[in-house]
């Protein structure tokens, strides 16, 4: 595994011919409560893209913390969809230009609109160019358990636990509903570092294993049709909040969450 930004041309096309894989993690700049901090979605994406590079072999480009419909909150910032889904296009792009074979973009920001983007031109992505698989979802969404795709909750703060504990201050955590904790899911009282690395590990090779199965048979279905789950998997939300606009569409959502 090597890191792009290092690397010097032979070295890279080396890497690129043993292991023909690139990475890069998405972040988002997005309230996480008191406890938590801002880049939280960055922090993990990048730290699991590298465990997987690590695995596995490849490339660890640059990350981008370029997101779209992020949590309402003043602290929170973001792009206009159609920027986000440029640069993902043109990540894309960079992909092929290096002559990938896969592209894994770990995102560790996970709001429906955003994903629903993301998954949707990966699978256009790949119905283009089958010689490209492009691996496109959160860290621990390989597992299919909804409940772990939480927000400032029990989970996505094990997972900060685990990887970087100095930024946890669960002594700061608000008292009250969403609107006041940004806390969407159980109490992350009940967070651990333990139940964090073992879901990153979990997961980690959950994704490992995919990839190499893409890589060995170059055949794209179980990760096309992963991503065809996943999709589904917010189904509820489309019809329930999209009218045309992400971005609206996530504040009605957190109207309607906020104070349930």
């Amino acid at each position: 595994m090597i890191r792009y930004a290092e690397a010097f041309p032979d070295t890279l096309a080396a890497e690129l011919a043993r292991c023909p894989v690139l990475y890069v993690a998405l972040g988002a700049l997005e309230w996480h409560g008191d406890h938590l901090p801002l880049g939280l979605d960055g922090i993990v994406a990048e730290a699991f893209a590298e465990r997987l590079a690590e695995r596995v072999g490849g490339v660890v480009m640059p990350s981008v913390w370029l997101p779209m419909t992020t949590l309402p909150h003043p602290m929170s910032l973001q792009v206009r969809t159609d920027t986000a889904i440029a640069v993902w296009s043109d990540l894309i792009g960079m992909a092929r230009k290096l002559s990938a074979r896969a592209l894994c973009v770990v995102s560790g920001h996970y709001a429906q609109g955003h994903m629903v983007e993301l998954q949707s031109l990966a699978i256009a992505a790949m119905t283009e160019d089958p010689r490209l698989a492009v691996f496109a979802a959160t860290p621990l969404e390989v597992l299919e358990r909804d409940e772990l795709l939480d927000h400032a909750a029990r989970y996505e703060t094990s997972q900060l636990m685990a990887l970087r504990p100095d930024l946890v201050r669960l002594g700061r955590l608000a008292e009250g509903d969403a609107a006041e904790t940004a806390v969407l899911g159980e109490s992350p009282h009940l967070a651990s570092a333990e139940e964090g690395m073992a879901l990153v590990e979990e997961a980690i090779n959950r994704w490992e294993s995919m990839l190499r199965e893409v890589l060995s048979t170059e055949d794209g279905s179980v990760l096309r049709d992963f991503i065809t789950r996943r999709l589904s998997a917010n189904n509820a939300y489309v019809e329930g909040f999209y009218r045309g606009s992400w971005e609206d569409a996530i504040e009605r959502w957190w109207q309607a969450r906020s104070k349930s």
